[in-house]
């Protein structure tokens, strides 16, 4: 039986919230030409903080791609 693809979530980190919302859409726009259905997306914000100091923050972009 030949292995196939079926589902693949990838999480990608990105400095601004207009990076992650940019990043979702070229997902989208890229998935009808590369074969496969966006299942699922979402952007998360998170923050490093040291001594309760906000020393980072970032977005984790979370897609899953679906092939049929």
């Amino acid at each position: 039986m030949e292995e196939m693809l079926m589902k693949q979530t990838d999480e990608i980190m990105v400095s601004t919230e207009e990076e992650a919302a940019a990043l979702i859409q070229s997902f989208k726009d890229k998935a009808g030409s590369e074969g496969y259905e966006i299942a699922n997306y979402s952007s998360t914000h998170k923050e490093k903080k040291s001594k309760g100091e906000v020393i980072d923050e970032y977005y984790i972009v979370k897609i899953t791609k679906k092939w049929c």
